[in-house]
């Protein structure tokens, strides 16, 4: 099984080896996922075709790798303002998510099972500061599809860049700034170094569904009590996760200040236009595709009939 993260990384990269060993332990060793670094067999972007066309027995990857052939995994990705982690696990596993996540998958001849939440990135790092929409202007930005598409709004160009190269190019000065991962995985990569500020809210990515994926044929020929062991494990490892982020990205804030880093809040002026043009970026791709369409529209119903119990329920 080749993995998307870095199994060293703390919190998706950890999410990894825990998935593993329970799988090993749940099946009483009839079971072994040994685990491949990102990289070693297929570019990480392109695990899904890979594990079509048979190379890769299985893979743990970020359903948006997934949005390139289907733009419906974007709804489990990378929809800005969208849910928390909270929200997208009851989504996932109480609404229709993982009914939608499924058939997503089957229609390529996969299995995708969910078997990890993130939670929010950092809103990102940038070598100038970011106050007002004029900021943005000329900014050389590396962002996810639909952040990107919004932040080009306001003049600023996207730059795509995989993740390993994002810390040497903001380093050179050839990009300006943007996202890369959580704080604790910012943290561990040593984001600090750079004498940047620190952007909060990650407003372009609250959340992020993991997957585990086997070609459907390949899955078939396990027994149906390890598949039901595999699927297990990844609710297992869906409970870890959310357990463990909390107090992971506490702790790696506090790193970060102590390392002398400035954590900046984006000012409600530019909260404002984000979510504003989010709504336009969203809006677009759902009229273009009407599986991304189905599955937003039944995202936001569901969660929406948390939101009275959401604000009654919290403490102000």
């Amino acid at each position: 099984m080749q993995t998307a993260f870095n199994p060293a990384l703390p919190g998706s990269g950890e999410g990894v080896r825990i998935f593993s060993r329970t799988v090993k332990h749940t099946s009483g060793g009839t079971l072994a996922i040994k685990i491949v670094e990102p990289g070693r067999i297929a570019p990480t972007a392109d695990m899904l075709d890979a594990v079509i066309a048979g190379d890769l027995e299985a893979a743990f990857t970020w359903s948006g790798y997934a949005a390139a052939k289907a733009p419906v995994f974007g709804v489990f990705a990378t929809v800005p303002f969208g849910p928390g982690p909270e929200d997208m696990t009851s989504w996932m596993l109480e609404g229709d998510g993982s009914r939608i996540h499924r058939e997503a998958y089957e229609k390529l001849g996969v299995v995708g099972i969910p078997c990890g939440i993130q939670g929010a990135k950092g809103g990102g790092w940038f070598r100038t500061e970011l106050n007002s929409v004029a900021d943005f202007k000329g900014q050389r930005l590396r962002f996810g599809r639909y952040a990107g598409e919004v932040v080009a709004k306001l003049g600023a160009t996207q730059v795509p860049l995989p993740p390993g190269e994002f810390f040497y190019k903001l380093q050179q000065g050839t990009v300006d700034g943007g996202e890369m991962s959580t704080p604790a995985i910012d943290a561990a990569l040593g984001f600090d170094k750079l004498g940047l500020p620190y952007y909060m809210p990650g407003w372009q990515q609250p959340s992020a569904v993991l997957d585990f994926l086997m070609r459907k044929d390949k899955w078939e020929t396990l027994s149906p009590m390890l598949r039901i062991q595999v699927e297990t494990a990844c609710r297992a490892n869906i409970a870890w996760m959310l357990s463990r982020s909390p107090h992971l990205q506490g702790t790696a804030m506090e790193k970060l200040r102590a390392s002398g880093v400035v954590i900046k809040p984006w000012s409600p002026e530019l909260l404002k236009v984000f979510r504003a043009n989010s709504e336009i970026v969203l809006k677009e791709q759902a009229e273009r595709d009407p599986d991304f369409a189905a599955a937003l529209a039944n995202q936001r119903a569901f969660i929406s009939q948390s939101i009275d119990w959401r604000k009654l329920s919290r403490l102000p």
